[in-house]
């Protein structure tokens, strides 16, 4: 796709709408044949009045088709119950067909001609066929009239960033306005698009929209398709070139040369114009080949022949360029502490090297997604350590300078792809494995809040603490971590520290709002950690967030502090003994370890702490989590802030020097990143600038942390910084 433009305007009531095609998306309301069909729910309860609502229909396709050219996001809604309709109000049951003279002479849940009326999982509950929401497209499933209320959908919307919606559906005088009104109290700026809403009652649609914008926009606007289609129009077609009809393209007939980009965009864009999964499978296995660190790199590798084989089942499987998967033919590698079936994860410990029956959640759900798996990657044994050092398989170096550390514990994913081996890489972060190396490699690392993404199949470092992370390219960005994220979080019942929904707090979407945000810092004491070079990045880096909307405001960088300091100096580190079979396997299994691993966990079980010690580290860490949401990241008080901005790391050790100093040199590189998963913040590495060392460029990241569950808003704020900089920081050298 190419540039969009930042805003779009089409005429409509009360007056012009404008909305921002990065931050909009297409919400289609319960088009599903209980509403639209003969026989279904809709049809006995209008009394066979169709007309308006079948006639949607196609103006829903050719909107649907519009949105999906642009690559632009689009929700589907279904009303429906559980089959034992437990999550059915007796009211909405029974009011109805409890009238004097009713002529509902069925309700929800009885038998019809399309399977039982509005009950999730039978026919008439799904979508037209004209309508079928594609691959990649979000279908929300209601059990009231509004989409908000019991679902998902705020979750959903606020995680990709939306703003602004382009509504149609049936039926006008129901579900639809009903939702708009919803939408407009969380904040979004809706427009109905008139030919693409309808209801049973020819009546009740003038009023209903025009109790829509009465007001000066009351509750939102109202627009006409050809409207819409004509400003969308420019957008989806170069003007120097005649605009094609709406019908889809076939793909070129000599498939596309790939171009060796990796960003999911990329990607995608290539493959629906023809482009052969096996023909990067195979260019991507040369590469890594030909890598010089492949070995420290890789812990195991999808066999060539394997994988292009794969590639080719791939291709056959989604035939049709117009519906691939969201991501169909995408390379990614995974830290080798993450299970696949059959495949030995090694945690880089040989004595805990096992088969998995199982797969793990996070790979189970990248292969449904159409990604394509290339290897495990390799990291500090026992995945303890940010320096990349601790492995028996090797010590993988920064992709600037051999001479100069990875990071870990996730050293091989950041090597991966900052090496541009992989479009992403699925690692862990317990203490910062997920953002040091990303910074030492120049790539962008993400830290969702715990929870957010399943951490089942995965082997625990420290459990309550874990969880994933995501590599993406420095050209991807924001951008990629954003979809990643949003495509495999999600609630599993099989993890014990996944977050229940709705349990996080969400924001009040600020449409119109201008783009303003508060954040802080360090104070100076902990900046002068920092090395020379890493100091003055840092300050040039924070110096044009002003242009970009930031307000810095003074935090209380003591509780950040102490929060750290809990990880390692405390009871806390004691749950890492927990993931061992037992206390005696340390000196079972002692000659085995890395020196290094051997040493901290030897000292773990010489230190004996209490379990009325770990109870009161337990607390503190409560304690101060509690302090930090109701003082710092609460919207209410006078400390707020959106984000706490730090330098990734301090500095960029030389190997050498690790390996002379490895604890000291491993516990001052967690300055910043300790207290993240301490505190259930969640936080994103991206590059920052450059500075050069021995005459080589060397890269510079720094890190915004926000409050669990405010993730949307990191990204967003991470976002305006990559537009500020340039993607992957460019221009700061």
């Amino acid at each position: 796709m190419e540039a969009l433009p930042k805003n779009i305007t089409i005429e409509a009531e009360p007056y012009p709408y404008t909305f921002p095609l990065s931050s909009t998306a297409l919400l289609l309301i319960d088009l599903q044949r209980d509403f639209i069909l003969p026989s279904g729910f809709g049809d006995i309860q209008s009394g066979t009045n169709l007309t308006a609502v079948t006639a949607v229909v196609p103006n829903c396709v050719r909107i649907l088709q519009a949105f999906r050219e642009l690559e632009l996001p689009i929700f589907h809604t279904r009303e429906g119950h559980l089959p034992d309709l437990s999550d059915c109000p007796s009211s909405k049951l029974n009011r109805q067909a409890s009238a004097p003279g009713t002529t509902h002479s069925k309700v929800i849940g009885d038998p019809g001609e399309l399977g039982r009326l509005l009950v999730r999982g039978e026919y008439g509950h799904d979508i037209v066929d004209e309508c079928r929401p594609k691959l990649g497209e979000v279908v929300v499933d209601k059990p009231g009239k509004g989409a908000f209320w019991n679902t998902n959908l705020l979750e959903e919307l606020v995680g990709w960033g939306i703003t602004h919606l382009i509504v149609g559906g049936v039926t006008i005088e129901c579900c639809v306005t009903t939702t708009v009104r919803e939408a407009n109290d969380r904040g979004f700026e809706c427009c109905i698009i008139e030919e693409c809403a309808a209801g049973y009652n020819d009546d009740f649609k003038a009023p209903s929209l025009n109790m829509i914008h009465w007001s000066q926009g009351l509750f939102g606007f109202v627009s006409s398709l050809p409207t819409l289609l004509e400003a969308l129009t420019p957008t989806r077609h170069s003007s120097s070139a005649p605009a094609p009809s709406l019908g889809f393209e076939s793909p070129p007939s000599t498939p596309p040369v790939w171009d060796g980009r990796l960003t999911l965009a990329s990607l995608r864009k290539s493959y629906k114009s023809g482009l052969s999964p096996v023909i990067v499978a195979t260019s991507l296995y040369a590469r890594i080949e030909e890598y010089s660190q492949t070995k420290s790199t890789f812990i195991r590798l999808v066999d060539r022949s394997a994988l292009i084989s794969y590639a080719e089942s791939l291709q056959k499987l989604f035939p049709d360029l117009t519906n691939l998967p969201p991501l169909y033919g995408v390379p990614f590698t995974l830290k080798d502490s993450i299970n696949v079936a059959g495949i030995p994860t090694t945690l880089a410990c040989p004595p805990l090297t096992h088969i998995p029956s199982r797969s793990s959640k996070i790979y189970s759900r990248l292969i449904s997604l159409g990604a394509i798996y290339i290897g495990k990657t390799n990291l500090d044994q026992f995945a303890t350590g940010l320096t990349g050092c601790r492995s028996p398989h090797g010590v993988p170096a920064s992709v600037y300078n051999p001479d100069y550390i990875s990071g870990g514990s996730s050293s091989g994913s950041a090597v991966s792809v900052g090496a541009e081996l992989a479009s992403f890489s699925i690692a862990t972060d317990t203490a910062g494995s997920g953002r040091v190396p990303a910074g030492f490699n120049g790539v962008v690392g993400w830290k969702p809040t715990k929870g957010t993404v399943s951490f089942s199949g995965v082997m625990n470092a420290c459990e309550s603490l874990d969880c994933l992370s995501f590599m993406v390219t420095s050209e991807g960005g924001v951008r990629d971590v954003r979809k990643l994220w949003n495509l495999v979080r999600g609630y599993d019942p099989d993890d014990p520290y996944s977050k229940a929904p709705r349990s996080l707090p969400l924001p009040i979407v600020n449409a119109l709002a201008e783009k303003k945000w508060k954040f802080a810092l360090p104070d100076r004491k902990a900046v002068a950690e920092c090395s020379p070079q890493y100091r003055k990045l840092f300050y040039q880096a924070i110096g044009g967030l002003h242009e970009i909307g930031g307000e810095v405001k003074e935090g209380d960088w003591g509780l950040f502090e102490e929060a750290g300091k809990l990880l390692y100096d405390g009871a806390l580190v004691n749950e890492r003994l927990a993931s061992l079979p037992g206390n005696e396997w340390v000196g079972r299994e002692k000659d085995e370890l890395h020196p290094v691993i051997r040493e901290i966990l030897q000292n773990v079980l010489k230190k004996g702490v209490s379990a009325a010690e770990a109870y009161k580290d337990i607390r503190k860490m409560t304690v101060l989590t509690r302090k930090v949401n109701t003082t710092l990241f609460n919207p209410s008080h006078p400390s707020y802030i959106d984000a706490l901005i730090v330098p990734t790391a301090p500095f960029h050790p030389r190997i050498s020097a690790v390996l002379k100093d490895p604890i000291t040199i491993n516990s001052r590189l967690g300055t910043f990143t300790h207290f993240g998963n301490v505190l259930d913040l969640c936080a994103i590495a991206v590059p920052a600038g450059h500075y050069m060392e021995d005459g080589i460029k060397m890269p510079f990241s720094i890190t915004f942390l926000g409050r669990g569950g405010s993730d949307a808003r990191v990204l967003e704020i991470a976002s305006l910084f990559e537009g500020l900089v340039g993607v992957g920081a460019r221009n700061l050298v």
